[in-house]
């Protein structure tokens, strides 16, 4: 049984877990009701605060947590405030529980630490950290326990993290089902530009053009530009504070982008031009090369063959199309779905591993299931 929240029921009992004694959770929002979810559900005492009384009271009704109590001795703390209090808060937790270790889980690092240094804040027992996790709606409502399974967690450790001190904050990373990564806070900020808050802008910039766009265009829209744009959902008001305090590595990768951007269109006022068609090829060939080198499922460097299967639109046939796909002893590497307009059917984009592609295709067309398209070497 689950809970809407993504917790399981807890009759299933505790689950093993590395984290022990009371963690406290600085923010109630949508990571740290998260948090509080997930450690909950493994029977850790979780204490859950919040400048805002209404979405504290809210996390705790969802099960988050509980209230605090002027008795805790919290082991450790979870700072998941927005990105411009920070610093502020972690320097208080600090002061407030010198025996405790504090960690955040801010998409920005290098900033709050710099902060705290010029404050001459004992940053002992202070760790930063920063799971890539997160939803395009936030708040206590949103939180979900399995959020963080599979996703980097990052940590920022120093020549001052003591070996007890790691160990809570990778162990918290561990239970709630995040890979571990070590980087500095430099080389953090630098690759979230790249790979998070450049990406962030890119969506909402192009979806930023649908605004005015005519009707009969957005009727077009498929899966790819969905893809695209779909993280263009996300707050304008947390969004702010972090493009804000990682402006300098976000910049960098705009200058970059601003000048490949510049380069094609160059190229494609004129196809006719020489070398203006191998200018577009060559973009459209370094993405190639650019998407080979995301890490896949589990982590590895590998290509899966896709095909597209036409799923009418009533219940129970995703079921039955995955059970037969069972019963072809085929494993589904990824799944997409798209509805189609005005159609009474959805298309279901299926990857397989290579050696599976021709069982799957001709198995399921064999058992009256119509493939609308296949991509296979």
């Amino acid at each position: 049984m689950t809970e809407p929240n993504g917790t399981s029921a807890r009759a299933a009992g505790p689950l093993a877990t590395r984290t022990s004694g009371t963690v406290r959770v600085v923010g109630s929002g949508l990571l740290g009701a998260s948090i509080g979810h997930a450690l909950t559900a493994r029977g850790v005492d979780v204490v859950l605060v919040d400048a805002s009384p209404a979405q504290l009271r809210l996390a705790i009704d969802y099960g988050a947590g509980r209230a605090e109590r002027p008795d805790d001795q919290p082991s450790l703390i979870v700072v998941a405030t927005p990105p411009d209090v920070i610093a502020d808060v972690v320097q208080r937790e600090l002061e407030a529980f010198p025996d405790a270790v504090v960690t955040d889980v801010a998409s920005v690092k290098l900033e709050p630490l710099r902060t705290l240094r010029e404050r001459g804040v004992d940053l002992t027992h202070y760790i930063g950290s920063h799971p890539m996790a997160g939803r395009e709606r936030g708040g206590a409502i949103s939180a979900r326990a399995d959020i963080f399974i599979g996703r980097p967690w990052v940590v920022c450790r120093d020549a001052e993290t003591s070996a007890h001190d790691l160990s809570l904050v990778e162990g918290l990373a561990l239970d709630l089902g995040a890979t571990l990564i070590e980087m500095t806070p430099e080389e953090h900020d630098e690759s979230v530009a790249l790979m998070s808050h450049v990406p962030q802008l890119v969506a909402s910039l192009l979806a930023g053009r649908f605004v005015e766009a005519p009707d009969g265009s957005l009727r077009l829209a498929g899966q790819g530009v969905r893809d695209t744009t779909r993280i263009a959902a996300s707050a304008p008001e947390l969004w702010v504070q972090i493009l804000g305090a990682n402006a300098a590595p976000v910049v960098a990768v705009l200058d970059q982008l601003a000048a490949d951007l510049t380069d094609v269109a160059e190229a494609l006022r004129d196809p006719d031009v020489p070398g203006a068609r191998r200018a577009v090829a060559d973009t459209i060939r370094r993405g190639n090369e650019g998407v080979e080198r995301l890490p896949g499922k589990h982590g590895q460097n590998r290509r899966f063959d896709t095909f597209v299967v036409m799923v009418d639109d009533t219940s129970g046939q995703l079921g039955r199309l995955f059970g037969e796909l069972g019963d072809l002893d085929v494993n589904v590497e990824d799944l997409r779905l798209e509805h189609s307009p005005g159609a009474p059917f959805g298309l279901a984009e299926i990857s397989v591993v290579p050696d599976a592609f021709r069982r799957a295709v001709d198995g399921l067309q064999q058992r009256g299931w119509r493939i609308a398209s296949t991509t296979h070497d």
